[in-house]
């Protein structure tokens, strides 16, 4: 039998794993700043729809980066919202919280959804209503001792990325509790930032998560 092909958000996941945040950003920035996440390897990001003007800044991401990057929005909540981010041309959902609601909506209009879970049990009903990963968030909240007990339980196959706090520096002690990636906000970008000082960082992120993966066994 022939393996189903990968979607594009598990090509993208597979590239690099960690989904930029631009909280904050504005339309008249965001294609240098995208441009300079992907040139850093990033082809997951995310524009939190408490942003200005998101769902414009969303459209002119689609049409200025390459067709493998993965766009979206963040903190959506409702199953309005999903339609109005696919209506730009977004194609990946995350939110803060696992209303089903919402991720059934975002499956059904055939995108890729990545609901917050702080528990088991939010984990489990997102899980089952499609998630395709799960937000850990917040983070803070979380812990890797935490998030090593959660895993020892969900799908193995269902990737965990924590959100709230992560820094390059902090992200070995997670990856060493389950940890499949990681959504980056403040640390990676924060209102007023250019795209050479998004670049710096992203960069810095990008070479702490591929020398630990490579430091760690196979």
């Amino acid at each position: 039998m022939t393996a189903p092909s990968a979607t594009p958000f598990e090509t993208a996941f597979k590239t690099l794993p960690l989904v930029a945040i631009l909280r904050g950003v504005q339309p008249h920035e965001v294609e240098a700043i995208g441009a300079a996440l992907y040139e850093a390897g990033f082809r997951l990001i995310e524009v939190p729809l408490n942003s200005p003007q998101p769902l414009d800044s969303i459209a002119r991401l689609a049409r200025s980066l390459p067709a493998d990057a993965v766009l979206g929005a963040g903190t959506v909540l409702t199953t309005t919202a999903v339609q109005e981010v696919r209506d730009a041309a977004g194609a990946l959902i995350v939110m803060p919280h696992s209303d089903t609601s919402v991720i059934r909506a975002a499956k059904a209009a055939g995108m890729f959804c990545v609901p917050g879970a702080a528990t088991p049990t939010e984990a489990f009903a997102a899980a089952h209503a499609g998630a395709d990963a799960l937000k850990l968030f917040p983070a803070e909240l979380v812990t890797p001792t935490v998030m090593r007990a959660m895993r020892a339980v969900l799908p193995p196959a269902l990737p965990l990325l924590p959100v709230g706090g992560v820094t390059p520096g902090s992200m070995a002690t997670w990856r060493a509790a389950g940890a499949s990636g990681f959504g980056l906000g403040s640390a990676l970008y924060q209102p007023g930032l250019d795209a050479a000082a998004v670049a710096e960082r992203a960069n810095a992120f990008v070479t702490a998560w591929r020398q630990d993966g490579t430091a760690r066994p196979a």
